[in-house]
């Protein structure tokens, strides 16, 4: 039986781990017993009476999340409970009521859910911290923690991460698997983490897929840096469509020598010929054409194209085939389009031309 050994990957440089407060406003609010509604860079939390009631973070599955991936409340029926009790911010009663929810239960989704949420509202931030007094959220109070427990929670999981891969890079970014490495066998909470990640996902997008809290995908996360398995993704380079090929416009003539009437005009100098070039002010015109207003915004001054019919119009002057004709790129295929209108009658050609 072959071994198969890997390079173990560079050791982040771990410094001096501090223990900072996570937010002195939140123990004054704590400590004047304070209601309302705490607002960070990362979420929010909602105190009564000085007390953490609930918290929500962008980076943290809702509580609505936790009790579907468990089976134990559908969207449906999570939708009903808002629609009903949303007003009377009292929707964690109603689910217990109407007999969706147990109690038990409900506390111990929602208290996941809430240490999940504060751990990401009472991180790092560089934006300054604002409270709004008197704002309740309209799940309703289920149980309160103490605020002193919320943040010992919170610097216990910043440590926990710490201690399992200093390098916290993963914990926001896109990750990635790595190049050339076969994946050896994993726990199975891990390889349902590894399973997700496609050079896209973030630990946030994994959390919301699986159903469960971002603290729990980042400890997995960080496990899966140290063994090497993954990493952050390079940022991926913004694409620009390249510039179409345009031939070298003639000679501009000189003011004793006038013009050909064969020679494009800066407004017909994109198009094959000065025929194909729209009228400006048309519909589907390029916008801002020199002389003329953009497209659709106003009408142009000048001489309007001749009706289809009979009706009578200057004869364009023969002109012999261009032996070398400029080739004009063709647009994309198939043409996607948001009109609804135009899309139907993509289809129904496409079909007749398949009969």
């Amino acid at each position: 039986m072959s071994v198969i050994t890997t390079s173990a990957p560079p050791l982040p440089v771990r410094g001096e781990h501090t223990r900072h407060a996570v937010s002195p406003m939140l123990h004054r609010l704590a400590a004047e017993r304070a209601t309302g509604v705490l607002l960070r860079e990362s979420g929010s939390l909602y105190l009564s009476d000085g007390e953490v009631v609930h918290a929500e973070s962008p980076r943290s599955p809702g509580l609505d999340v936790l009790l579907s991936a468990g089976g134990v409340l559908d969207t449906d029926g999570w939708r009903e409970a808002v629609d009903t009790a949303g007003a009377g911010l009292r929707v964690g009663r109603f689910l217990v009521d109407s007999g969706r929810v147990t109690k038990g239960t409900l506390e111990l989704c929602h208290a996941g859910a809430m240490f999940d949420a504060a751990y990401f509202v009472l991180g790092p931030s560089s934006a300054p911290a604002r409270f709004r007094y008197g704002a309740a959220h309209w799940l309703g109070p289920i149980r309160p923690v103490p605020v002193a427990a919320i943040t010992r929670e919170a610097l216990r999981r910043r440590d926990l991460l710490h201690r399992i891969w200093p390098d916290a890079a993963a914990d926001e970014a896109p990750l990635m698997r790595a190049v050339g490495l076969s994946s050896p066998p994993v726990p199975i909470r891990q390889g349902a983490v590894l399973d997700q990640i496609n050079g896209f996902r973030t630990a946030a997008d994994i959390s919301l897929t699986l159903g469960r809290p971002t603290f729990h995908t980042l400890v997995a996360v960080r496990r899966l840096a140290a063994a090497g398995l993954i990493s952050p993704a390079p940022p991926h380079p913004s694409r620009t469509p390249p510039a179409p090929d345009t031939p070298p416009s003639p000679a501009a003539p000189t003011p004793d020598t006038p013009p050909s009437p064969d020679a494009p005009t800066p407004a017909t100098a994109l198009y094959a010929t000065p025929h194909d070039a729209p009228h400006p002010g048309a519909y589907g015109a390029p916008d801002n054409l020199p002389g003329g207003s953009p497209a659709g915004t106003a009408t142009v001054p000048g001489p309007t194209p001749p009706e289809p019919g009979d009706a009578p119009g200057p004869t364009p002057p023969h002109r012999d085939p261009d032996p070398d004709p400029v080739p004009v790129p063709a647009p994309p295929w198939p043409l996607v389009t948001a009109d609804p209108d135009i899309a139907l009658l993509q289809r129904l050609r496409d079909a007749l031309e398949a009969l």
